[in-house]
């Protein structure tokens, strides 16, 4: 796992970590081929019959079966293991399918060439936000806890930022490897391979690269044992093969819903639904309903879900009927600063998507909306008279109502 300083601690709230997309190793593994970067031979299975014809298929000797879930401590968990025939790779399938690790249940294994390793190093780069540049990560102490080596011997773990215009070239692959404590005869071969992970880092939008281990086997070569990719799904628009690495059988179903509707949306855990224009607004948003719930047993924010700046009546009905499916919600927060958005269209909204939802919408809507045309806004609202819609004129009083709903509805 990468030392944990990729991103701010208000990234999931902000959006940001559900736009980035985690590989699977099997799919870390085939991007790196694709660049050059030295591999194994790797085969996916979803059976033991599937994972018998791989090894096989791979010659026949000794493999290594790994479970492909997006977590560490697959190995410690029982999820990686050694196979010597084709036989025992499918019995080491059917052992390790159907396992649940750190709560994720493998649903595939990777068949993995085996190798005769001599030493394992680490490397990774990242977008290092908190210091608003690129960091390369590597140590000569690879296959073990990254992050514990950081805190334990933190000099035992190089750490050069890199700049953006310039990347790893050829010279600063050479001061990374001499950073880390590489011996001299094995430097220029672990340099060339940095600069062809920077080559996937950059090439494909990625905001982690990272391999561990990185082996030297007793050949003397130089291979990426194990991948871990994060790709920037904002970039999608220059890689449409990107859809295809999708795990879509692990995505939430209103996330993906949400998706499709081009809504900027994040599923939390609490029970007060959030609609609001602008990050900064459902930020705060976020923050006065979390404060007022702990006046009503605890409630919390249900999602974080912006409707940008010049949202029409569409995207406010397509908001609604993504959070009132969602079964947590007990009541929804709609706050509204009118700008670019006026409050109008917004109320118009809401009114629409309480009629297409008809009798499936069943909860508690509590309203604030300010700035432009709000008085236009507040009266189509009056006008529909909808049970379920309440408005209230401060944020605060706002937050503090639809926290006591929830809690009512919580009960």
């Amino acid at each position: 796992m990468p030392v944990r300083h990729v991103s701010s601690t208000s990234d999931r709230r902000r959006g940001r970590r559900r736009t980035l997309v985690d590989l699977f190793e099997y799919q870390a593994r085939d991007l790196f081929a694709a660049h050059g970067v030295p591999v194994l031979d790797g085969r996916v299975a979803t059976t033991p019959e599937e994972a018998r014809a791989a090894a096989e298929a791979m010659g026949g000797g000794t493999v290594v079966v790994k479970a492909q879930v997006k977590t560490g401590g697959r190995g410690k968990a029982g999820g990686v293991k050694l196979a010597h025939s084709p036989e025992e790779a499918g019995e080491r399938a059917r052992e390790i399918l159907g396992m649940d690790i750190k709560g994720h249940t493998v649903h595939q294994v990777m068949i993995a060439e085996g190798a005769r390793i001599a030493e394992e190093f680490y490397f990774s780069v990242l977008l290092d936000r908190s210091n608003r540049t690129y960091l390369a990560m590597c140590s000569v102490e690879g296959g073990m806890e990254i992050e514990q080596l950081a805190v334990e011997r933190p000099e035992a773990l190089a750490r050069v930022p890199v700049d953006a215009l310039t990347g790893i070239d050829a010279a600063k692959a050479a001061e990374i490897v001499e950073a880390a404590g590489f011996a001299p005869e094995l430097r220029e071969k672990v340099a060339d391979v940095v600069v062809k992970l920077w080559g996937v880092f950059t090439a494909e939008d990625a905001t982690l690269v990272e391999v561990n281990p990185l082996v030297r086997t007793e050949d003397g070569s130089i291979v990426a044992l194990d991948g871990k990719v994060t790709l920037d799904e904002n970039a999608d628009f220059r890689h449409p093969a990107h859809a295809e690495l999708v795990d879509a059988a692990a995505a939430d179903p209103l996330e993906a819903k949400a998706k499709e509707l081009g809504l900027n949306y994040v599923k939390l855990d609490g029970e007060v639904g959030i609609i609001g224009n602008g990050a900064g607004l459902v930020m705060s948003t976020l923050d006065v309903v979390a404060y007022a719930g702990e006046a009503h047993g605890g409630v919390k924010p249900a999602n974080f879900l912006d409707i940008g700046g010049g949202a029409s009546a569409q995207v406010m009905a397509n908001g609604l009927d993504v959070i009132l499916n969602d079964a947590q919600v007990k009541s929804v927060f709609v706050n509204v600063f009118g700008g670019i958005t006026a409050c109008d269209e917004v109320a118009k909204g809401i009114v629409a998507a309480l009629g297409i939802l008809g009798d499936e919408a069943t909860k508690p809507l509590v309203v604030r909306l300010d700035g432009n045309n709000v008085e236009e806004g507040r009266r189509i609202l009056a006008e529909a008279a909808h049970p379920l819609v309440t408005v209230v004129d401060t944020m605060d009083g706002a937050a503090d109502r639809a926290a006591e709903l929830a809690s009512a509805g919580k009960a």
